[in-house]
């Protein structure tokens, strides 16, 4: 720009000639003048031009030397993270880009990732660049102890204290292991587990008022039919009922549940709640709850105990859907990746014993207290009880306003 002012100061100065002793002033042609500054500034544009791409070369030369160095110093590698956290107040656990108002776990664990330097920052909008892949999805406002996802990051010291310093305290990353190159913590899962704290109020006859939660205290007797009636979901079923939009015929409605079991009952802020556990090998969206949900159906005395093997069946069944308050994903299982390569002295088994006093101390300060304040503060499950009446058990192919199911895009399997 200096360059440009001083050739415009010189073409607007007048010339001058010499006549017996006397100036006279001669003013350049008008026409000439602008044709002459025309090119003046186009010149001056183009070494502008010229210097600001210079400038933008050189300062990306120099980020791709300091990226070159970053990889040089701390390459990529194929490592899973073993996360813990509670679900209030996200809408899930996968990340979805085109609804950015709804936040999600992944899309805190992405921005923790590219501000300790783990992951490049371009990396944040395309998450195949990293060969990102969670475990389980978990719906909204459901918490996981032993979340599992797989993805390449720079691995660099103290690479947890690193990520975990720019998570919330409800999220926390509490192992980091290398894997092999082609693993994929869905495609390798076995098994995962789940637990579903509930107020035990739930398995009281339907003549009981529910709102005296704090008074009912479950008879061995009653936990004992409870874990009865949970036998008859082992095994291999077709559990299209269970979930939305799914036909009989599909052949991914079949599902195989290894154990399910309610545990002996404990009393929190006065109120007694049980913890019931499932193991299977996936489950789809909704199906852990629906479970669930017909079990107390049946407790209460709304529904009879035929109705659990009348679902397995191409007749379509009316199936109540738990609260989804209570459901943790407990852990997740890589029996036949830790067989294969779990002794071949270059990795580790995917196990997590040496974390277990983490896990468990996150539960305790995160998990178990939002679940409990949640339920004796809304009364999720006395609320949705009350809902259990409209439902008809005995009907076929009946759809209720109480359980109505979203339209929703999801993976066949979490």
């Amino acid at each position: 720009m200096l360059l440009a002012t001083q050739l415009l100061r010189a073409l607007h100065r007048p010339t001058q000639k010499r006549y017996g002793g006397l100036f006279k002033v001669h003013t350049m042609n008008e026409d000439a003048k602008v044709q002459q500054t025309a090119k003046v500034l186009k010149r001056a544009n183009e070494e502008s031009e010229d210097c600001a791409e210079k400038l933008q070369n050189s300062k990306r030369i120099k980020a791709d030397e300091d990226h070159n160095e970053e990889e040089k110093k701390y390459p990529k590698k194929k490592v899973v993270l073993l996360m813990a956290y509670s679900g209030k107040g996200y809408y899930g656990m996968q990340r979805n880009p085109k609804n950015s108002q709804f936040r999600t776990i992944e899309d805190d664990l992405v921005t923790a990732l590219i501000k300790s330097g783990c992951i490049p920052d371009n990396h944040g909008d395309d998450m195949k660049k990293m060969s990102f892949q969670r475990c389980a999805r978990t719906d909204k406002g459901v918490s996981a102890a032993g979340q599992v996802v797989s993805l390449k990051v720079r691995l660099m010291e103290d690479v947890l204290k690193k990520i975990n310093e720019h998570l919330p305290a409800q999220i926390r990353v509490l192992g980091v292991k290398r894997v092999t190159q082609g693993f994929n913590s869905k495609n390798n899962c076995d098994a995962r587990t789940y637990s579903y704290m509930i107020p035990t109020v739930a398995f009281s006859n339907k003549d009981y008022d529910a709102n005296q939660m704090s008074a009912f205290r479950l008879e061995p007797e009653t936990i004992q039919r409870v874990n009865r009636l949970f036998t008859f979901y082992k095994g291999t079923h077709n559990f299209h009922n269970f979930t939305s939009q799914k036909a009989f015929s599909d052949p991914s409605a079949r599902r195989y549940i290894m154990e399910m079991s309610c545990s002996e009952p404990f009393i929190r802020r006065d109120c007694e709640f049980a913890v019931i556990t499932v193991r299977g090998q996936s489950f789809m969206l909704h199906q852990i709850r629906k479970m669930i949900g017909l079990v107390i159906a049946v407790m209460k005395g709304y529904a009879k105990e035929d109705v659990l093997e009348r679902s397995w069946g191409a007749q379509k069944v009316d199936v109540p859907k738990a609260p989804g308050l209570g459901l943790v994903l407990e852990r997740v299982h890589f029996d036949r990746y830790n067989k294969r390569f779990g002794g071949d002295g270059l990795h580790e088994r995917l196990e997590w014993d040496g974390e277990e006093e983490e896990i468990q101390a996150f539960k305790e300060a995160h998990i178990y207290p939002s679940i409990i304040d949640t339920e004796l503060e809304e009364h999720s499950m006395v609320s949705w009880m009350a809902t259990l009446p409209i439902h008809d058990f005995e009907a076929s192919a009946v759809q209720t306003g109480g359980d109505k199911e979203p339209k929703q895009v999801s993976e066949n399997s979490h």
